[in-house]
């Protein structure tokens, strides 16, 4: 089975990234394909370039001439979700969306821990789009520049702990870390929190083999 990982921003390294946890969270057999947006920004912050990511992410997959067996939207707006859906044959899956529905497995309430101030009205709307909204406990913010913090990995690090700490302390009994670009730091700093903290990639890999397997494209 292969499955394409879009990153929806221009920083290669950070496609790289996320493939190789992609390709750990994947079982035996399945390859693991990553393609990055062709032009827009390499690091999504706010809701203007999330829409300017949407439109660049169709024409990559317009270009495409072969498809894989499921696709996967690696950034946690979940960009052009439904117009990829549309125009593909195969499964589309958001990070967002699979990070969002795991955390809230068995009605567990959670809260979403990310860099990116300027998104955390368009991620709440996100989680309230998806049927989350009675569970959902909010959006839980490092402080500073985001493209700063993202340069230097044991301050981003230590941020999102402190920002997961905040989530628990809202009542969150697990915690998505909100963006692809945040995968690596999201594996650091899972073993010292004290409630699950949902890494929204390999989150992504299970429901798109899920549903590639079962033949089901979305909910």
């Amino acid at each position: 089975m292969r499955l394409l990982l879009v990153n929806p921003n221009t920083s290669r390294e950070t496609t790289d990234a996320m493939v190789r946890i992609a390709e750990a969270a994947a079982p035996e057999g399945v390859t693991v394909e990553g393609a990055t947006a062709p032009w827009g920004v390499g690091l999504i912050t706010n809701e203007a370039q999330l829409a300017t990511a949407a439109t660049a992410v169709l024409d990559l997959l317009r270009g495409r001439a072969t498809l894989p067996d499921a696709v996967i939207m690696a950034a946690f707006g979940d960009p052009a979700l439904e117009e990829a859906r549309a125009l593909l044959s195969c499964p589309v899956t958001g990070i967002a969306e699979a990070g969002m529905a795991e955390a809230a497995a068995g009605g567990r309430p959670f809260a979403v821990a990310t860099t990116t101030p300027d998104l955390a009205a368009a991620i709440t709307a996100t989680a309230h789009r998806y049927g989350h909204g009675s569970l959902f406990r909010g959006v839980h913010l490092t402080p500073g520049d985001p493209a700063v913090l993202m340069a230097d990995r044991e301050r981003l690090e230590e941020a999102l702990a402190d920002a997961c700490r905040a989530a628990i302390g809202a009542g969150a009994e697990a915690v998505v870390i909100g963006g692809g670009p945040l995968a690596m730091a999201a594996r650091a700093i899972a073993p010292l929190l004290p409630v699950p903290i949902i890494e929204p990639v390999p989150a992504s890999v299970r429901l798109a083999l899920e549903r590639a397997s079962s033949g089901h494209a979305a909910p």
